[in-house]
């Protein structure tokens, strides 16, 4: 995890300094987003999660009209139930996020509207609150490395100069999270669908 922090700052500085030279290259985002991850259910197992919303920050170069870097860091809470053949589990968590991917400029636009579709890689880090009567003895920190999909759309505002809407849906698939506890620990996948609006500024 430190690792794939330390590469995503340094793409952040790499592209920062290679942007002097250029105009309009750079783009900062801030959005809401919804965090809804899909039910896992197996014969000895199943959790669920509640349904919760965050926020997302990003940044992106484009290096040109339709091909950019972005990378993003994003917040989130929730709570997560297990039931198993051992006993029923319930531990709330802050789910930190950051991720690298492509973001790929589709060849066609909707009036002012400019679709464009990503893929990437990153990690989520469950991280227990210890909340009253929302944790487990010994539940720690666990990170999972995440593939990323997703798309969205962009609108430039006509009268805010460098100012867009911008309104986005980013999917996850990574393995269960356990916090380390070895009766919560499976094999099974699951996936999260983050669907995110807000602003976006290019300079």
């Amino acid at each position: 995890m430190k690792r794939a922090v330390c590469t995503i700052l340094g793409l952040i500085t790499f592209f920062g300094i290679a942007a002097v030279a250029q105009e309009q290259r750079n783009e900062i985002s801030v959005q809401g987003t919804g965090f809804f991850t899909k039910d896992t259910n197996t014969r000895d197992f199943s959790r669920t999660s509640t349904k919760s919303g965050g926020v997302l920050v990003g940044y992106r170069y484009r290096f040109n009209d339709w091909f950019s870097l972005e990378t993003n860091y994003g917040w989130a809470r929730n709570t997560q139930r297990y039931f198993t053949t051992g006993g029923n589990s319930r531990i709330q968590s802050d789910v930190h996020q950051a991720t690298i991917d492509a973001a790929f400029n589709l060849p066609f636009a909707i009036g002012r509207l400019s679709p464009y579709a990503l893929g990437g890689a990153g990690a989520l880090v469950f991280r227990p609150t210890d909340n009253r009567g929302g944790s487990v003895m010994g539940a720690s920190t666990d990170a999972r490395s995440a593939f990323l999909y997703g798309g969205g759309v962009n609108y430039p505002l006509p009268f805010v100069r460098r100012v867009l809407v911008r309104a986005e849906y980013r999917g996850f698939v990574y393995k269960d999270a356990d916090f380390g506890l070895s009766n919560l620990h499976r094999s099974t996948w699951t996936h999260t669908a983050q669907p995110s609006a807000g602003l976006g500024y290019r300079f």
